[in-house]
Parts: structure tokens; sequence; C-alpha cells
């Protein structure tokens, strides 16, 4: 039977596709005697791209210990700092408290752009590389958090490429930064060497955009936020990895995409951040969600739902609402961002001792 879209009735212009499927309620808590003891984390920065496929990585589950904080958090799991605080509402950063179920949100919808080089989504703060693939293997993505420019430094949209590698660089302040720092008492020196002090850290990616680049930095808290004056900082460790791979003249494509749908297999994902604080896109949320809507009809237009599949509008609403910056499946079987949640890989903690008596997942 062929797909139909139809409205609802009343609240936002959503999409609903008719069927008999409903949404799947969260599983029932097993008994603690057949909970399974977590397993060891899956890879969190590289995967292959199956084909027809838009969504890769998985969702997975650990539970806090009382010293974690979700800094120490993000920097094992190579996960930026807002999107944990997306993943786990209501969850103290500082002291989520021992046994606190804790969210990783690694698994991504890959950003709507060719998949060719560096993709930046501003939205995501979230890093996808596409290296060329060897001859017979699969295309993969490397995708990293990124630290990104705060408001008034708004890292810029746009299309340009990797014009020079820097190993150990020295910053040359810009004025405009000089001054705000002088203005803070906080004076600079118009340039700084490379060294422990160098906010640019020990590598650097110098793009064809006059003065921005995508670099290292002496202060990874900051990774996952809103942080810089306008360039792309990384962990330590993932820019040396992407200093490696990522030869001059690579493409870089800068997009700010919060709302994320692609398909993995029979299912239609939707993935939702919150929009950037200066995103005037989705102030108004009637026409946001219209435009969410012909998003989702372009899609099932050019890759038609299985038979009998639907989403209920409620389901699609409650994901903007949520924002939780993971995906959630739009199609039979469907669920809401709860229900993922609950169903997440249960995954060792990584970073502590082992403890048998503590479990991953509910």
């Amino acid at each position: 039977m062929p797909t139909t879209i139809i409205r609802r009735v009343a609240g936002p212009a959503l999409v609903a596709l008719l069927s008999a499927c409903a949404v799947q309620p969260p599983p029932a808590e097993e008994p603690a005697s057949r909970v399974a003891i977590e397993h060891p984390p899956l890879t969190t920065d590289r995967f292959a791209i199956l084909p027809g496929s838009d969504v890769v990585g998985e969702l997975q589950v650990i539970r806090a210990r009382y010293e974690d904080t979700f800094l120490d958090i993000a920097r094992a799991y190579d996960i930026g700092y807002d999107e944990l605080i997306d993943a786990n509402p209501g969850v103290d950063p500082w002291l989520p408290g021992a046994g606190t179920r804790i969210v990783l949100p690694t698994q991504f919808v890959l950003p709507d752009a060719p998949r060719e080089g560096i993709v930046l989504n501003l939205a995501a703060k979230r890093l996808f590389y596409y290296p060329k693939p060897k001859p017979g293997e699969l295309p993969q993505v490397v995708t990293h958090p990124v630290g990104i420019g705060r408001e008034g430094w708004a890292t810029p949209l746009g299309t340009t490429k990797v014009v020079a590698k820097t190993r150990d660089p020295v910053w040359v302040v810009p004025p405009s930064i000089r001054r705000e720092h002088a203005e803070a008492g906080d004076p600079l020196p118009a340039r700084v060497p490379a060294g422990p002090d160098n906010p640019l850290g020990r590598y650097a990616l110098r793009l064809g955009l006059p003065s921005y680049l995508i670099h290292g930095t002496n202060k990874p808290g900051g990774i996952g936020m809103r942080v810089s004056h306008g360039c792309i900082q990384l962990f330590p460790e993932d820019i040396e990895a992407l200093f490696a791979e990522v030869p001059v003249g690579t493409p870089v494509r800068i997009v700010n995409q919060p709302r994320l749908l692609g398909w993995r297999g029979d299912n239609l994902y939707l993935e939702v951040h919150p929009p950037l604080e200066d995103d005037t896109r989705y102030r108004d949320a009637a026409r946001a969600a219209a435009e969410l809507e012909a998003a989702m009809a372009r899609r099932l237009e050019a890759r038609p739902a299985p038979a009998g599949a639907m989403v209920d509008a409620a389901l699609v609403e409650g994901a903007v609402a949520g924002a939780r910056g993971y995906p959630v499946p739009l199609l039979a079987p469907a669920a809401d961002v709860e229900s993922v949640a609950a169903r997440a890989r249960p995954t060792r903690n990584v970073l502590a001792r082992p403890d048998p008596t503590d479990i991953g997942g509910d």
C-alpha cells in the first residue's frame, strides 16, 4: 500500500503515516537475576557506513561512580559536554551520584551534506570526516565532538578546504581578541609560542576561511560547548589522529542542522538538538514544524516507507521538545526518547576499577 501523509487535526503541523502500528512502550524492568552484566564499550569515533544507511553507532548507557563528572565521562567516551547534558536531563553534571544511569549519545544521524572530506554540524557540535574508501571496503566516517564559536563569535557557515597543516602552531592573536582580553583586564601578547599555554594545542588545520582553524586545545573541558572565538576545537587526542589522516586540500563544509533525518534499514530516524542561541529559524514553532514535515515528506517520497509503517505526530513532537541529541526511530518499531534511552546498550564504566555489582542498564 502506498504511503499516505496526513496532518494532525490540532497542534503544530506534523507528519503522520497511516498504519496499524503504534509506538512501542519501554521494556518492563527485568528481575535483577536476569539483568546482564555490562558489555565492553563500543567504538565511538569510527564507523563503517552500510549501503543505504544514514545512521551509525549505537546508544550506550553506563552507571556513574561517586567520583565521576560529565567532564570525565565526555573525555573517556569521546562525547561533547553539551551532548551529555542534552541526553541526560535532570542529572547533575558535576555530581551525578553513584549508580546514576548515564546515557551515552554514541549513535548519530549523518549530516545532510556530501559525504566527502570534513563536515562540521554546528548544532550537534560535532565533526564528521569521510576518508576516501579503499577498493573493496565500505565507506567510513570518523566523528568527534568539537568546541565552536560562542555567541558574538559564531563559527561561520559555508564551504572551504584545509589549506595548511601545522604542528606546534604559534598563535598570532588577532587584534579583536587582544582588545577583548584587555578590556576584561586579562591582556594577551601579540604572539603565544607553542607549549602548554597555547590555546591552539599541538596541531592545527588551517582553513581557507581567513583566521579560522580546526585545532586542539589546552582546555579540553570546553569540548562540546560554545567556547571559542570561532575556531573549531577538538580533544588533544582527536586532533592528533585527525592531523595524521587529513590531507591538505580536503574539502570542509560547515552546516547548522539541529534536526536530522536518516534511514537505517527500513526505519526512518529523527535526531534533534537544541538550536544554537543565535539561530532564529526555530523561534516560530509552527513554521519550524512545517519545515520538518516537509523534510520528512521529501525523505518518504525518495524512499517510501515499508507497508504498514506509521509514526504518530505526537512522537515527532516529543522528540523535538525533548531535543535529546540521539536518534529515535519513527517507523515500526517506533519509540519515543525515553523508550530509546531505556533500551540503550549496557556498557562498562571505564573510568574506574570495574565493580561486579554495578550494572550498566535497567
